[in-house]
């Protein structure tokens, strides 16, 4: 499985964010590879998001208007992707002011992570341990508790 994160905002090379980012990367089994373009206008980081996707990636937005699922739930829908063909996941994650309606359109999974607020950098972090949890949950490795 590949996963693609496209971000708005540049992480700084050594900060602590890119050591997380760099970890959970590093010991997942999948590929997962991150392009980010900095912050500008609303329209023109939607752009950037939406001709990035690849063509027959699933695609996840992250967004306060999504799903709040627990990790073994959002494994599970990875899962049954990946039985259906689904090769390479693509996760969207937007600038300050969030997605417009167009990007949110295309996603097959509109994902929450709460109701809290994350800087852009730490949700990266955050969204590449999922990644990792998400692949080990999938190959019954013990890292995920119940």
């Amino acid at each position: 499985m590949k996963a693609l994160i496209l971000a708005i905002g540049k992480c700084k090379k050594n900060s602590p964010e890119a050591a997380i980012i760099s970890e959970y990367t590093k010991r997942s089994g999948w590929e997962v590879i991150i392009k980010e373009k900095d912050n500008s206008t609303q329209e023109d980081e939607a752009k950037f998001l939406q001709n990035n996707i690849p063509h027959n990636a699933k695609i996840i937005v992250l967004d306060e208007r999504g799903q709040n699922l627990k990790s073994t739930e959002l494994a599970q829908k990875v899962e049954n992707w990946q039985l259906e063909g689904c090769s390479e996941i693509c996760f969207l994650i937007g600038g300050a002011d969030g997605h417009l309606q167009s990007t949110r359109d295309k996603a097959d999974l509109l994902l929450s992570f709460g109701k809290l607020t994350f800087p852009h950098m730490l949700m990266r972090a955050i969204l590449c341990e999922q990644i990792y949890r998400i692949q080990t949950i999938i190959s019954g490795h013990p890292y995920h508790r119940e």
